[in-house]
């Protein structure tokens, strides 16, 4: 008898799949039963090989070497997955397996992990592909019911592979070669590095930025107040304010204006990282983590998606569910909404995967069980799907102009007509403790007539010009969303909510990275030292400012980066050509290591990290300067040293800090707390002698107890 083999991405997954279509016996690394086997990949089960394995000298890192362009490519499967490998190549070569199911997520880097595996096992049998949006179980009987060749997919792996291609020959050579040059370890990517220029750029805006001040005269009478423009000094204001005190102010001319603001449209992934980075301070990585937790637990959507619309056969189950959370959701109780499910119905602006959204799943189950954490994601991407399918919020805008003393000042209000979505979307923010600072403030203007006159009094602000400010995840992620859009033809770019409209909308949207890489791009920058968090804020270190500043302009540009990668958008769709991208790609590559052979002596010095110095040198009265193990003396011909784990200090239990370190230098001795005693099993304070005798080691002794 014959049976099907169906691989997912990940065991949770493989073991929800496995429940739906009763393959229900556990076995070692799979699951079968109901003529299916289940088994699943660890992530990547098959990578690229490192370089080393294609030529032992590339285990060095040599400028001579450079460029390393592999041909023909070779892969690896890492020591701690090979156990998982074997059992999956097992299966796929067994006898009985007839066919095979690609059930890996569906998206670009799923079909890769997918397709190195089932390649390097050497399978050649028929290939299904399993696309679904939802771990429900009715949406992977229905994924299951309209399965499709693997090979409808082909274009989409092909971008795939240019992706890693091209990322492992800008990665692999680009780094070797800045940190060979500059002695010191320089990751340099594809995307990170880019992305890392914008937050360098923005540091030096902040930098650049000179404070200026300014002043504003205020006229009011009762509730009205109206303001002046901006003057540049203090006298002419207070001048002006002199005038206006007790004189009369007449009004010169009133528009009123009715407007309608649109509902939002639903969450993609990185409008979903935006807002919760926005509201609770959430990273990329952990809405990421959290909204797949989600997905897994069959609560949420696919989430790794870049489009805000559902397929228009969703209509029902939108309203359904819409229904459903006005019932389950506290804030929306006692709410009066009319759904206008239909718009957010748009198959022509959904490719891979609709819009985040609640599953029918987390009706039933609601909040029970989920951290506090999965809870705010939760509300969050409900309410959006309530704000989205509401009434337009309309209002009215007043701008009243007077004339006093020969000078004209505005005053501005706004008068609510219908709140639409923004009544679901203030309940929901009501429920936030921290989201004051975005509470709309309304300010309704008294009845004016043209021509009508007030006797005022006047008054004098004073302001500065603030400075741009530093880049939060929520603004770093929409910048790198829309890298490069404004260099593109006009014909290919919408207006500015144009990248929530579509159209190319979709060169627009790819940007730098893809809504599935851009938390770990974000993180790699913080892991390597490049980037750091101060708050919400994500700020360049002095490495990150000296990296982009001495890389060249084809490896930081967000503009040639973000072309890059709407060519993989393309090559995806079967309109470009792989095989001349990865000849581009490694056009570049050459011409780099050609174009950056040397550098000045100066430069070299460049990433040196700064000496911290700890005290003078009892021996030569050089400075002592912290190493990682140790404090040493700067004059190499002395061979002053002492070490941090100097088993004085280990037996004691003490670490040998700098201040400690300082303290001796400094006086001889250094008065120490927490001594631990091995006789007592107790600890006590003392003073700490230096016992330097001039030889090898430095010996310390305790004066006395404390």
């Amino acid at each position: 008898m014959s049976v099907q083999l169906v691989i997912a991405e990940k065991p949770s997954v493989a073991r929800s799949i496995a429940a739906v279509i009763g393959a229900s016996e556990k076995q070692t690394g799979y699951w079968q039963g109901g003529g299916y086997l289940v088994s699943w990949c660890i992530g990547h089960l098959v990578s690229f090989a490192e370089a080393g394995q294609y030529d032992e000298k590339y285990c060095k890192w040599k400028y001579e070497d450079l460029p390393i362009l592999p041909q023909p490519w070779q892969f690896i499967v890492p020591d701690e997955k090979k156990q998982q490998f074997e059992i999956v190549r097992s299966l796929l070569n067994r006898p009985d397996v007839d066919s095979v199911t690609a059930a890996t997520d569906a998206g670009r880097e799923g079909e890769l992990i997918f397709r190195f595996v089932y390649q390097m096992a050497g399978c050649t049998k028929p290939v299904k592909r399993l696309w679904i949006s939802s771990m429900e179980d009715a949406a992977i009987r229905e994924g299951f019911a309209n399965l499709r060749p693997d090979s409808d997919y082909d274009a989409l792996y092909q971008s795939a592979l240019c992706r890693a291609k091209a990322d492992w020959l800008v990665g692999i050579n680009a780094t070797r070669l800045f940190s060979v040059l500059y002695h010191k370890t320089l990751t340099v990517g594809r995307v990170q590095t880019p992305t890392l220029k914008m937050l360098v750029d923005r540091d030096a805006k902040i930098l650049r930025f000179q404070k200026e001040k300014y002043y504003t005269v205020g006229i009011h009478s009762g509730s009205l107040k109206a303001d002046s423009v901006r003057i540049a000094d203090a006298e002419t204001a207070n001048s002006l304010k002199e005038k206006c005190t007790g004189a009369n102010a007449v009004c010169t001319s009133i528009r009123r204006e009715k407007k309608a603001e649109q509902p939002p449209k639903l969450y993609d992934l990185t409008t979903l990282q935006r807002e919760a980075n926005r509201l609770f301070g959430f990273t990329a990585k952990q809405t990421l983590d959290y909204a797949q937790q989600l997905y897994e637990k069959k609560l949420l959507t696919y989430p790794r998606t870049d489009s805000q619309y559902l397929t228009e056969d969703m209509g029902q189950t939108a309203q359904h569910l819409v229904s459903d959370l006005l019932g389950l959701l506290p804030f929306a109780q006692g709410l009066a909404l009319t759904a206008e499910v239909g718009r957010v119905l748009n198959s022509k602006k959904v490719s891979d995967h609709h819009a985040i959204i609640p599953t029918a799943e987390f009706v039933k189950q609601g909040f029970a069980g989920l951290a506090e954490s999965e809870c705010k994601l939760m509300n969050l991407v409900c309410s959006k799907l309530l704000c989205a399918i509401a009434a337009p919020h309309e209002y009215e805008t007043v701008a009243a102009v007077f004339s006093c003393a020969g000078n004209e000042f505005t005053a501005k209000g706004k008068t609510v007509l219908v709140p639409g979505w923004k009544e679901i979307d203030q309940r929901f923010r009501s429920t936030l403790k921290a989201d004051r600072e975005e509470t709309e403030i309304l300010n309704t203007l008294p009845e004016l007539a043209k021509g009508q006159s007030f006797s005022v009094m006047a008054d004098v602000s004073e302001h500065f010009t603030s400075p741009p400010k530093a880049h939060t995840e929520d603004t770093l992620l929409s910048a790198m969303e829309r890298a490069g859009a404004e260099d593109m033809p006009e014909d290919k770019v919408n207006c500015s909510a144009g990248a929530r409209e579509g159209g190319l909308g979709h060169a627009e949207r790819k940007g730098l990275g893809t809504p599935a890489t851009r938390a770990a791009i974000l993180e790699k920058l913080v892991q390597m030292g490049f980037v750091q968090r101060k708050g919400k804020q994500l700020v360049p270190t002095k490495d990150g400012i000296n990296l982009a500043v001495v890389l060249p302009e084809s490896l930081t540009s967000p503009v040639l980066t973000a072309e890059w990668e709407n060519r993989l958008t393309e090559i995806a769709k079967g309109n470009a050509d792989a095989d001349e991208f990865m000849a581009e790609i490694e056009a570049q590559v050459r011409q780099l290591v050609k174009t950056y052979s040397c550098i000045s002596a100066d430069k070299q010095n460049l990433f040196q990290s700064e000496r911290v110095i700890i005290g003078k040198c009892p021996r030569c009265s050089e400075n002592v300067y912290e190493g990682k193990k140790n404090f040493y003396c700067g004059n190499r011909s002395c061979q002053f040293v002492m070490w941090k784990n100097d088993r004085f200090f280990e037996q004691r239990k003490k670490a040998f800090t700098p201040k400690i370190a300082a303290a001796l230098l400094k006086n001889g001795k250094a008065k120490v707390k927490g001594l631990y005693s091995e006789k007592t099993g107790k600890t006590y304070d003392a003073t700490v002698l230096l016992a330097d005798t001039g030889g090898k080691y430095v010996n310390y002794r305790v004066e006395r107890k404390e």
